[in-house]
């Protein structure tokens, strides 16, 4: 349910003059009240129901683990000639800005600063995430529609 299913169901409790409306779907309530005066309802502690476990069958590997990561956006490494691009958002790496089209860059490509990298979804929001620097693409650390987290490591830029 998004913000625009939530103004959908306002709009009907007020077209229709409903004085009370509530609704549950899942663990999502939603209960709507008219009153003479101001009445704020404070919500309801919001349990996080835990993630499934998912088994793929024949696979050997196990989860990549996840290492902590310098500040977000784009860090200098000891190296001082080569910028570290992290993920400033948790969120799904996508290298390509739609299916089956070509990477924004590959190991080698001489960037610009401005220029997008790759595409970062969260929350159904496709951010682009740009180059900060000039110079040339010498890693690709995420792979192609697989989560990152806020400080994960992107790309490698030998700063030109």
């Amino acid at each position: 349910m998004d913000l625009e299913d939530i103004r959908s169901i306002l709009d009907l409790v007020k077209e229709h003059d409903l004085s009370e409306f509530e609704l549950e779907v899942d663990s999502l309530k939603i209960k709507v009240r008219k009153s003479g005066g101001p009445h704020v309802i404070p919500p309801p502690p919001r349990a996080v129901p835990p993630l499934p476990a998912v088994v793929m069958a024949g696979a050997a590997h196990a989860p990549r683990p996840v290492e902590p990561r310098p500040d977000p956006g784009v860090a200098l490494a000891a190296d001082a000639d080569l910028a570290i691009v992290t993920s400033p958002i948790v969120g799904t790496f996508y290298r390509a800005p739609e299916p089956g089209a070509p990477a924004f860059v590959e190991k080698g490509t001489r960037v610009k600063k401005g220029q997008v990298l790759c595409i970062i979804e969260a929350m159904k929001l496709m951010n682009e995430i740009e180059c900060d620097h000039d110079g040339e693409v010498v890693a690709v650390y995420a792979e192609n529609s697989q989560p990152v987290q806020y400080g994960e490591r992107l790309f490698a830029i030998k700063v030109s």
